[in-house]
């Protein structure tokens, strides 16, 4: 009996380093550490606005660098509003 083989959808990265899909995407916030941006990014999606990290350069071993929490272009102020201005 054979088992049936079941594709599994590719996953997304946590942080997207590098990738220039993303470049017209606006910025809601900039964060120096993962998990900030990780909790940051969770909130803005249960909200139902997609959104993603990225960042230019691969982080330190501390998940530590310059990320970049970013919504697809028109959904800057949403998202804003749901953070909270500083």
């Amino acid at each position: 009996m054979r088992w049936p083989r079941t594709r599994r959808a590719a996953r997304e990265p946590e942080l997207h380093v590098g990738d220039p899909r993303f470049d017209a995407w606006d910025v809601v916030r900039d964060f120096e550490d993962l998990a900030t941006a990780r909790a940051f990014r969770q909130q803005v999606a249960e909200a139902g606005i997609e959104a993603v990290l990225t960042a230019d350069w691969p982080l330190d071993r501390f998940d530590r660098g310059d990320i970049a929490l970013r919504v697809p272009p028109g959904a800057w102020s949403e998202a804003e509003e749901l953070l909270g201005m500083d």
